[in-house]
């Protein structure tokens, strides 16, 4: 197993992350002496039949497309349009717009003429910009930020079943829980909403367009918001049972289970709709992306739940016992962090020099910088909690000791508020930009 991990690492090419034209029929800027029949195009990726995504205008703008987007031959990322018969001479637009697997948008323009008349554009038809909206982008990547929270909240709910039983019943940290179900909840109704305008290049007023609406439902990404809200509401069922004072053991197994499936389910609709899901070696990436949500999950969760435990409402009998069982879990989770992101980073960023001659390079090292940060005072955390507990016989925390805790936790939750926009803003960008 090693050897073989060792082999598909070393000898991979890293993703491409976003759809990108390869070749198109007619070429950009091409002068034919007939008019075509069709207009197909080639791109890097498989992304299916998109419904609207090939439009083509003619110079008074009037479209000249006489059919849906189908597939013309045996090759997946061959897509094209049928053409109007008998198309005058005259020079035409192909506008295409296209969503990538990772779920971003790519557009761009191709022109020909038939005949020997002008292009309608005379430089830069082919793009892969994604024209998006500037106050829909924003708010696409804050609520995308708002989600990576919701989850963070919701890893808490491990440290109440795991390292803190008793706090089940705490209102403060049930507070922490119910929030992440709702942020949780809000930000994929928000998202599946916001996609639409997104593709499109539109604004915020676009948000109930039924025709947008429409098509995000028939793409991967949308199908998988509305299975994320889906297991959101079961895990809203599943926390209200599992926090309750009076479940049985038999069956506070039995809830834990489609707890863990549930939550599965909600990271499973972001590492299938991020970059990882564009990779040549698919498989292996999104489970590094899992891996790397999850232990985030468990992680921060752990140390949001932490800061109420340490607030100081609190006697030390009751911390010592919770953090002593959370120190391996954190130490483990930040083991899985750094190797999957080891390796999400290996395949995603195309080159050393992207790193600081790209903006998506750029917002990585500042990621990896407040990670690093994050550690740091991680390792303060670790010591306190190494001292107070090992270093006294097991008689309790001591006050000191509590107080650096309750300093170094409150300063890793806003490191990694930080680092969670980092990363929203990272999952909004193309690493090859």
């Amino acid at each position: 197993m090693a050897a073989w991990f060792g082999v598909a690492v070393l000898t991979a090419a890293p993703a491409s992350a976003h759809v990108e034209l390869l070749s198109s029929n007619p070429a950009d800027g091409a002068r034919l002496t007939s008019a075509p029949a069709r207009v197909s195009i080639t791109l890097s990726e498989n992304i299916g039949i998109q419904p609207n995504s090939i439009k083509v205008v003619d110079q008074q703008g009037t479209d000249v497309v006489s059919g849906p987007v189908f597939q013309p031959g045996e090759v997946a990322e061959e897509v094209a349009v049928a053409l109007e018969p008998d198309l005058p001479d005259g020079s035409y637009l192909v506008e295409y717009a296209f969503v990538s697997t990772d779920s971003h948008p790519v557009r761009g323009t191709i022109a020909f003429v038939i005949g020997t008349g002008p292009l309608i554009t005379s430089a830069g038809a082919v793009s892969a910009s994604t024209g998006t909206d500037p106050v829909t982008d924003a708010l696409f990547t804050t609520f995308r930020w708002g989600s990576f929270g919701g989850v963070a909240l919701l890893g808490g709910l491990v440290f109440l079943v795991v390292c803190r039983p008793g706090g089940r019943a705490d209102p403060a940290a049930r507070k922490l829980i119910t929030a992440g179900l709702w942020l949780s909840g809000v930000t994929a109704v928000a998202g599946f909403l916001l996609q639409g305008p997104y593709v499109a290049g539109r604004g915020v007023g676009a948000v109930f367009d039924g025709a947008l609406i429409e098509a995000t439902l028939r793409v991967a990404y949308g199908k998988l918001l509305l299975l994320r809200l889906a297991a959101i509401v079961a895990l809203a069922v599943i926390v209200r049972r599992l926090l309750a004072g009076d479940l049985p053991d038999r069956l506070r197994s039995r809830y834990e289970n489609l707890g863990i499936a549930a939550g599965f389910i909600v990271m499973l609709s972001f590492s299938a709709t991020g970059h990882a899901v564009a990779d040549k070696i698919m498989f292996l990436s999104v489970s590094a992306d899992l891996a790397h949500f999850g232990a985030m999950a468990v992680w921060v969760g752990g140390l949001i739940q932490l800061a109420v435990l340490l607030r100081g409402r609190y006697s030390a009998s009751e911390a010592e016992p919770a953090l002593a069982r959370f120190h391996p879990i954190a130490t483990r989770s930040i083991v899985i962090m750094v190797v999957s992101g080891a390796y999400l980073g290996f395949r995603l960023v195309p080159s050393v020099e992207a790193l600081w001659t790209s903006a998506y390079g750029i917002v990585f090292v500042l990621k990896l910088t407040g990670f690093a940060a994050l550690l740091l005072v991680a390792n303060l955390s670790r010591t306190a909690v190494r001292r107070g507990i090992s270093g006294r016989g097991g008689t309790g925390v001591v006050t000191a000791d509590l107080r650096k805790l309750r300093v170094s936790v409150g300063v890793e939750v806003l490191i990694v508020a930080v680092v969670l926009a980092l990363a929203a803003a990272l999952s909004s960008m193309s690493p090859a930009g």
